[in-house]
C-alpha cells in the first residue's frame, strides 16, 4: 500500500503557527548561524564517510532521476525510441483529461457517466463515515446496487486538471541573480499572490476552476495548473477488507501478491451522474509480458534531486527518529485493538493502525536504501557529475560554485534541534495525543482572544480545533505517557520543562491523571473550555499546554528558518542543474499529475523468478495455507464463489512503472489508454527508489483488469458495475442489469 506525502519531525509548524509571531505570543528568535562543518568535511568528500570506494564516471544515468514526464515536457523521442510509437497532442490530452486527483490519492473516470476507480486503501476512511447505525461495511463491503443507493461522502472532492501554463519568468524573474535567504520567501508570496490572480480569473469563466502553483525541479520550473473540482463524490462500491487488504501489514510492499485493491466512486453534477469528456475503458483482455503500460497519476515525493549531505541527514535523523515515534503508538494502538476491538471500529483506530504499519513499512525500506552503498555511490557520482559541470563555467562558478557547501552548512547547523524536534513529534498532529491537540488549540485561542485577535481569524481557529476527534480515554492515556517518554529521551529526565510537567510525578501517573481528569477528552468539554477560557479553567492540561507549546512554536519558527534556507539553496542549485541539463531529466514528485513509462515484467528474487502475474489461485492458496483468523483468511462470499468462477484469472501484476506514494488509486493503461490494471504498491525492492530510480528488482503492483472484472461478476454479482465497465452502459438498478445480462 503506497504512502502518501511524508511529514518529516523537523518541519514542525502548523498552518497557524506564524499567527503567534504576529501577535507577539512567541518572541522572535535570531536566524540559526550556519555551524562550520565538522572537521572541514564537505559532500564531495562523503565517499570516506560512507565507506565506499567510488569509482569516477563519465555521465548521470539515464534514468537516475526516473521516468515520472510532466505533461508539458512529455519524452516524445525517448518514447519512440523504447516502444515503437510517438504518441500525439491528443493522446496526452485524453490521458490528462481522464485522471483525476482524490485527497491523498489519485483516481481516473472509467465510464461515461462519472464512475471513477481508485484503490479501495484510498476510500477507507470514506467508506466508514458513510457507514449507517448496525452496518460494518469496513468489513462486510458496499455496493450500491442502484444508482439511487449510491452514497455521498461528504467533505470530498476530486480534482481535473485541465490545463498548464509555464510561469517560471512571472515567479523568478529578477530574482535569479539574489543570493539573500529570503529568496523563497520573496518567492513563496509571488506564488501565492499569481495562485490568487489566476484563481479568480479562472472562476470568471466557472466557478469549479481554481489555480495552483507547482515547483518543479526545487523552483528550476514554476507551472499553473488549472483544476476543475467535483464536489458531489459518492460510493459505488468497495470491497470487505479483508480482500482489499488481503494479507494485511505482513504481505504489504510484497509480491507475489493477491489483493483485490480497488474500489469505486462516482462523480455527480447538479444531481446527476457527470459525463465526462474523456474516460478510460477497461480491456478485459488485460496486459501481456513484455508489453508497455502507463501509469497516469499523482506520485507524492520523491528525493532524487536532494544532495548527498541532505541524504545523510535524512538517514541519520529524519527517518530514524520518525520510525522510532511510529513504531511506538502502532504497538499501543495494536494493543488497544486486540484487547477493546468495538470501541476501536467506534473511533476508527484500526484505519489509523493500517495507516501508521504502512508508514512503518514504507520509511523502513527508505532508510535501508539510504544505507545501501551501491545507492550512495551512484548518488555521489551523480554529485561529482554536477559539481564538475558548475566548476567549469566560469559563469555557473560566480553565481552556483559555493551551493554544496552552503547546502552541507546547514545540514550540520540543523544538528542542533534534533533532538527537540523528535521530543516534540507528532505534538499537533492525529498520530498524537488529540487532548493535547486540543489543549495547543486552547492555549492558542485563550492568548489570542486576550489581545484582541480579529474574530473571523478566531472564528477559523476554533473551526480547525473543533475537526480534533475524540479519542477513548486508555488509548490518550497511552499516547500522552508516549509524549512524556519522548520529552524524557531526548531531552533528559532533568529537562526543566519535564520536570515542570511532571511536577514531582512519574510519567506513568501523570499520563493517567490527564486523561482521566481532563475536560479536553470529548467535544463537549473541549467546546465548554474554548468558551469559559482554557487558560483559566484549572485543566490538568492547563499546565503541559503552557509548557510545551511555546517551546514547541519557538522550535517551529527555528525549523522554519533553516526550511526557508533550504528552499532558496535548492532552488539556486536547480537553477545551476536546469542550466546544465535542461528538461532532460523528470522533476522530483510533487503530488503533481505524471506520466510513467514501463513494461509488465516478473524479476528474480528470493533465488527463484517472482512472476509478472499472479492468480485466484494462488489467493485460495494463502487462505489454505494459514486458515481462518489470520490476515489470509477470506470474507465469506469468496469461501463459495459462483460456479463460474475461474480460479486461474490473473488477479495481481507487476510493471516496471516508476511510482511512490501518491500514486495509490492511478490507472494502468496500455498504448490505447485502455484500462489493464490499478496501481496499488511496489514491491520491497522498489522502495530505495525515493532516491534512485532502477528497475532490476523494483516493481510496480497492480489489480489486474481481469481479476476486477471477475471479482465483480462472480463473487459480488454486480452486473450493473460489470456492464458499465464493458460497454458504457449505465444502469439505473440492478434488476435492469440483470435483464440485460440475459438478453445479451
Amino acid at each position: 500500500m503506497l504512502p502518501m506525502n511524508r511529514t518529516f519531525p523537523f518541519r514542525l509548524r502548523p498552518a497557524w503557527w506564524p499567527v503567534l509571531l504576529f501577535v507577539g505570543l512567541v518572541p522572535g528568535i535570531a536566524r540559526a548561524q550556519e555551524a562550520p562543518p565538522a572537521e572541514g568535511a564537505r559532500a564531495v568528500q562523503q565517499a570516506a564517510a560512507i565507506d565506499v570506494d567510488v569509482p569516477p564516471v563519465d555521465s548521470v544515468g539515464r534514468f537516475d532521476l526516473g521516468k515520472m514526464w510532466t505533461f508539458d515536457n512529455p519524452p516524445l523521442d525517448y518514447f519512440e525510441e523504447a516502444y515503437g510509437f510517438r504518441p500525439d497532442s491528443a493522446w496526452f490530452r485524453r490521458a490528462r483529461l481522464g485522471a483525476l486527483r482524490i485527497p491523498g490519492c489519485s483516481a481516473s473516470f472509467v465510464s461515461p457517466a462519472g464512475l471513477v476507480m481508485t484503490n479501495h486503501h484510498c476510500v477507507r476512511e470514506y467508506v466508514t463515515k458513510v457507514s449507517r447505525p448496525g452496518e460494518t461495511l469496513l468489513d462486510d463491503g458496499f455496493y450500491a446496487a442502484s444508482l439511487d443507493e449510491e452514497r455521498a461522502v461528504e467533505g470530498v472532492h476530486a480534482d481535473q486538471l485541465i490545463a498548464i501554463e509555464d510561469v517560471t519568468d512571472r515567479i523568478v524573474g529578477d530574482l535569479t541573480r539574489i543570493r539573500s535567504d529570503r529568496q523563497a520567501e520573496m518567492v513563496e508570496q509571488r506564488v501565492e499572490r499569481l495562485a490568487e490572480r489566476m484563481t479568480a480569473a479562472a472562476k470568471m469563466r466557472d466557478t469549479t476552476l481554481f489555480v495552483e502553483i507547482i515547483a518543479l525541479y526545487d523552483g528550476g520550473q514554476y507551472s499553473a495548473y488549472t483544476f476543475k473540482r467535483f464536489h458531489d463524490v459518492r460510493l459505488v462500491m468497495a470491497p470487505e477488507v479483508q480482500i482489499g487488504f488481503f494479507g494485511g501489514d505482513l504481505d504489504n510492499f510484497t509480491y507475489p501478491r493477491y489483493n483485490l485493491d480497488v474500489s469505486f466512486l462516482r462523480i455527480y453534477q447538479d444531481g446527476a451522474p457527470y459525463e465526462p469528456e474523456v474516460h478510460f475503458p477497461f480491456n478485459p483482455q488485460g496486459a501481456g509480458p513484455g508489453e508497455a503500460v502507463f501509469v497516469v497519476g499523482n506520485p507524492g515525493t520523491t528525493s532524487r534531486l536532494n544532495t548527498l549531505s541532505q541524504l545523510l541527514f535524512e538517514r541519520d535523523y529524519d527517518l530514524p527518529y520518525q520510525l522510532d515515534a511510529l513504531r511506538r503508538r502502532a504497538a499501543l494502538l495494536a494493543e488497544y485493538l486486540a484487547a477493546h476491538p468495538e470501541d476501536a471500529e467506534r473511533y476508527d483506530l484500526r484505519n489509523t493502525y493500517f495507516s501508521m504499519m504502512n508508514s512503518i513499512k514504507a520509511y523502513t525500506g527508505q532508510l535501508e536504501g539510504l544505507k545501501d552503498p551501491d545507492l550512495l555511490a551512484a548518488r555521489l557520482d551523480n554529485e561529482r557529475q554536477l559539481r564538475r559541470a558548475i566548476q567549469s563555467s566560469d559563469s555557473l562558478r560566480a553565481l552556483y560554485g559555493d551551493v554544496f557547501d552552503r547546502i552541507e552548512d546547514l545540514q550540520q547547523a540543523k544538528k542542533a534541534t534534533v533532538r527537540q524536534g523528535a521530543a516534540l513529534l507528532f505534538y499537533t498532529t492525529s498520530l498524537g495525543s488529540h487532548v493535547l491537540t486540543r489543549a495547543a488549540y486552547g492555549y492558542l485561542y485563550d492568548r489570542l482572544r486576550q489581545r484582541n485577535y480579529p474574530a473571523p481569524r478566531l472564528a477559523d481557529i476554533r473551526k480547525d480545533a473543533l475537526k480534533v476527534e475524540d479519542l477513548p480515554p486508555d488509548v490518550e492515556e497511552a499516547l500522552i505517557r508516549a509524549r512524556l517518554e519522548d520529552l524524557q529521551t531526548y531531552l533528559g529526565p532533568n529537562d526543566p520543562t519535564l520536570r515542570r510537567v511532571l511536577a514531582g510525578r512519574t510519567i506513568e501517573e501523570t499520563a493517567a491523571y490527564i486523561a482521566h481528569n481532563t475536560a479536553l477528552i470529548d467535544t463537549t468539554g473541549f467546546v465548554r473550555l474554548l468558551d469559559e477560557g482554557f487558560l483559566n479553567s484549572g485543566d490538568p492540561t492547563v499546565v503541559i499546554a503552557e509548557a510545551l507549546t511555546p517551546l514547541y512554536f519557538t522550535l517551529g519558527q527555528q525549523q522554519s528558518s533553516f526550511e526557508e534556507r533550504e528552499k532558496a539553496l535548492n532552488a539556486r542549485l536547480a537553477r545551476a542543474r536546469f542550466a546544465i541539463y535542461g528538461k532532460r531529466f523528470p522533476p522530483d514528485a510533487t503530488f503533481s499529475l505524471r506520466i510513467s513509462d514501463g513494461v509488465v515484467r516478473g524479476y528474480p528474487y528470493n533465488g527463484t523468478q517472482a512472476p509478472a502475474f499472479t492468480t485466484f489461485y494462488g489467493l485460495y492458496d494463502r487462505f489454505n495455507t494459514f486458515g481462518p483468523g489470520t490476515d489470509w483468511a477470506l470474507p465469506p462470499r469468496w469461501t463459495q464463489p459462483a460456479p463460474g468462477f475461474e480460479p486461474a484469472t490473473p488477479l495481481n501484476l507487476v510493471t516496471t512503472n516508476d511510482i511512490t506514494g501518491g500514486n495509490s488509486g492511478s490507472p494502468l493503461l496500455n498504448r490505447d489508454l485502455e484500462v489493464v490494471g490499478l496501481i496499488f504498491d511496489s514491491n520491497i525492492e522498489a522502495l530505495p527508489n525515493e532516491y534512485l530510480y532502477t528497475d532490476e528488482t523494483a516493481r510496480a503492483v497492480a489489480v489486474d483488469v481481469r481479476g476486477i472484472l471477475e471479482a465483480l461478476d462472480d463473487v459480488y454479482d454486480a452486473d450493473r458495475l460489470v456492464l458499465e465497465l464493458t460497454s458504457g452502459r449505465v444502469f439505473a438498478t440492478e434488476a435492469e442489469a440483470d435483464a440485460a445480462m440475459a438478453q445479451d
